[in-house]
């Protein structure tokens, strides 16, 4: 029954195939991101280029992907749901294999950036499913599907590519997509009704608002993807592309507020739920990107663990999501939503804190605890979220909802990932200053270490007292580090515990939707 006391229709077997179909899609073009950042430095070396260049490898897709996200339930209605989602799935699954194939990194930036375009459209449109063709009572359900390939899907995805590059080669976290996606394509082409395509409406398209959006976007993406290594503002190219995004989302804005059609619907953002419930997702979008892009960079940096080790470490985080988020509709039913994203951003900040005084032991088996709090946390707050913040969003608005709530998580992390990037490298230069102040030879307790190192180098082959006491100090110099990069990731914890308070404090503003948000036939 839905809220008002009228009866539902029945949901069909095709409905429940498609919204399977469209959210396995999600999954998988949310898994791409963080399945390739796992294995990079393996890309890297097997087409032969650098760690300055082959950052591009990652951010041409995110970059295709952040613009198509806002475009794609306009060009849904253009040509029809179904062939647009069928040929962007072929595309996805053709281009992920031809980025196996790539030679060089010209190449593999290309590819990347058509795979990210089409992969960026299977994310809104699972969302827009979703919530268009499911009855209300039903919702919680596909809302529970659908937040596994928002948090599910970045935790698992170092698991799968580390797994893979380790025992067979880079290339098969491409080839990976084709197991999936062709049933997926073949379970879409069933359930999805055919509907005529309406090329009208690209004559009476937001022209002006797409230019300036994609514009915006697209090099807002690259400023906060490259900015960190080319030192932000001391760079031409940075400071070039953040007065062009500056100046094209300023203009976008005005487009959107000013035209009789826009491109999306930016008044939605200021209905109270839909717009603290985004404000939440953008910031959960910080943690949640963060965290997956800290731990792996702090388990490879301070204790050398490569790729499959550290998939092994964050599996903690991704596999008991997929024992609770099931149970989450039925949670629903039983409490108000709003206490379910309370607890769950409370236990998703705490998990962050528990990180925050490491020490060079604090390796796999310390983090467990963390990991799975984070699950539990990550499991619990967001298809309740999603169902808050959506609910009593009207079909003809679904399309733009659906873009802004999943572009704001996406920007979140791009934003949250350079914010840690630029953080860490801060707070290590400041603990670094701080710890070589104590390191004097005027102290006694250094004088007797640089001698006991000495000592050591010289039992150990260095004949030079000399080149020993060189040596003593160029390992002390490293222990110092060492020590610095642990406090700096023991400070990115922290922040990234702060701004899922700062979630939290967002979601307590949520009101209680008008109508039970029950989760139908979820027992």
């Amino acid at each position: 029954m839905s809220g008002s006391g009228t009866p539902e229709p029945a949901m069909s077997f095709k409905t429940w195939i498609a919204v399977i179909s469209s959210t396995l899609g999600a999954f998988m073009a949310v898994l791409n991101i963080q399945i390739v950042n796992a294995s990079l430095q393996d890309i890297q070396g097997g087409i032969g280029t650098g760690n300055d260049d082959g950052g591009w490898i990652s951010t041409s897709y995110l970059v295709a992907e952040i613009i198509v996200i806002p475009l794609s339930a306009w060009l849904a209605r253009v040509f029809s749901l179904r062939r647009y989602l069928l040929v962007n799935t072929v595309l996805f699954l053709a281009f992920s294999a031809a980025c196996a194939l790539a030679q060089n990194l010209g190449q593999m930036i290309v590819l990347r950036a058509i795979q990210g375009f089409s992969g960026g459209v299977l994310i809104p449109m699972a969302f827009t499913i979703i919530i268009t063709l499911m009855p209300r009572s039903k919702q919680p359900i596909g809302l529970a599907l659908f937040a596994i390939s928002a948090t599910f899907a970045p935790a698992i995805g170092p698991t799968i590519g580390g797994y893979l590059t380790e025992n067979y080669g880079w290339q098969y976290i491409f080839y990976v997509n084709l197991a999936p996606g062709v049933p997926m394509l073949a379970m879409l082409w069933y359930s999805l009704a055919p509907t005529p395509m309406n090329l009208s409406l690209l004559k009476q398209g937001d022209w002006p608002g797409i230019v300036t959006m994609a514009l915006g976007l697209g090099t807002l993406q690259t400023v906060l993807e490259e900015g960190n290594k080319d030192d932000w503002f001391g760079s031409p190219f940075i400071t070039r592309l953040s007065v062009i995004s500056a100046i094209s989302l300023a203009l976008f804005l005005v487009i959107e507020f000013t035209s009789r059609k826009p491109l999306l619907n930016l008044r939605i953002l200021g209905r109270r739920n839909f717009g603290f419930g985004t404000l939440s997702n953008f910031t959960m979008g910080i943690a949640l990107y963060g965290s997956v892009y800290i731990l792996p960079q702090y388990l490879a940096l301070i204790q050398g663990y490569n790729s499959e080790q550290i998939g092994l470490v964050l599996a903690w985080t991704g596999l008991p999501q997929l024992l609770l988020i099931p149970l989450v509709p039925r949670l629903m039913k039983q409490f108000d939503a709003r206490i379910l994203i309370v607890v769950g951003f409370a236990l998703f900040a705490f998990s962050n804190f528990m990180n925050i005084y490491m020490s060079k032991d604090f390796s796999g088996d310390q983090l467990f605890w963390p990991n799975v709090i984070r699950a539990f946390g990550q499991a619990l707050c967001f298809a309740p979220l999603s169902a808050v913040a959506s609910a009593g969003i009207e079909a003809e608005n679904a399309g733009s909802a659906s873009a802004l709530f999943n572009m704001s998580r996406n920007l979140g992390g791009a934003i949250g990932i350079a914010m840690l990037q630029t953080f860490l490298t801060k707070r290590e230069q400041f603990h670094s200053n701080v710890l070589n102040q104590s390191v004097s030879l005027l102290f006694p307790a250094v004088r007797q270490r640089v001698s006991d190192l000495t000592q050591y180098f010289m039992s150990h082959g260095v004949s030079d007292p000399a080149t020993a006491t060189h040596e003593a100090f160029v390992a002390i110099g490293r222990i110092v580090r060492q020590q610095s990069y642990i406090f700096a990731f023991s400070d990115t914890f922290f922040l990234l515990g702060v701004s899922l308070v700062v979630a939290l404090l967002a979601s307590l503003l949520l009101k209680k939707p008008s109508g039970k948000l029950d989760a139908g036939g979820a027992h």
